[in-house]
């Protein structure tokens, strides 16, 4: 059912990045679906919190880069609360990422360079949907849908100013391993200065 190797932290790597980078090489040739999937949570001003799934589409030592509509709850709640978590669950390897530090938006330049890597029809659902927002019915969508595609038939399709992408650059990374008899490994990296961490074994 899981894997369940052993992960100390005198094995692990002093960069939290590369233990990532190694840990996220094996889930893409284990996990049959989607395992750049991760976990996306955030707060409201009031603090009440929500989740939801996102898929990782980079990440390197400056953070992790995740894409959405602008217009939506989760990048309001960004905007306004920029502190959030990722958390990865590769159950196939009984291994966990639970990942935490402040986002923000990153640079218009690269959302454009990545929006323009889209399949083209995802390129147009980015402006047929109103993404969160009430919808009419599935036939308002589709027809919506439907106008775009024509309307940009024979032209390159631009990217939405709604759309783009968010970094979350980390302070904390914790990697947690499956064990048998809930004895489990678990290492947290702390941020102690940009390019300096603490590296930690927790009791499961």
């Amino acid at each position: 059912m899981y894997d369940s190797s052993e992960f100390r932290k005198k094995n692990a790597d002093p960069n939290p990045f590369k233990q990532f980078e190694l840990w996220f090489r094996k889930a893409r040739k284990i996990v049959p679906l989607l395992p750049e999937a991760m976990t996306l949570a955030t707060t409201n001003t009031d603090g009440r919190p929500s989740a939801r799934m996102v898929l990782l589409k980079h990440f390197d030592e400056n953070g992790f880069v995740f894409f959405t509509d602008y217009r939506s709850p989760k990048s309001k709640e960004l905007d306004e609360n920029p502190q959030a978590t990722l958390v990865f669950h590769w159950r196939e390897l009984g291994r966990q990422v639970r990942i935490s530090g402040p986002s923000k938006r990153i640079s218009l330049k690269e959302s454009k360079a990545y929006f323009q890597t889209r399949p083209r029809p995802r390129q147009i659902a980015c402006h047929a949907s109103k993404q969160s927002h009430p919808l009419e019915s599935r036939e308002h969508l589709e027809r919506v849908y439907s106008e775009i595609s024509k309307k940009f038939e024979n032209e390159e399709i631009p990217l939405p100013s709604w759309w783009g992408g968010y970094r979350l650059a980390p302070v904390t990374l914790e990697f947690w391993q499956h064990r048998e008899n809930r004895l489990h490994d678990r290492v947290l990296y702390n941020r102690e200065s940009r390019d300096e961490w603490s590296v930690v074994r927790l009791s499961p």
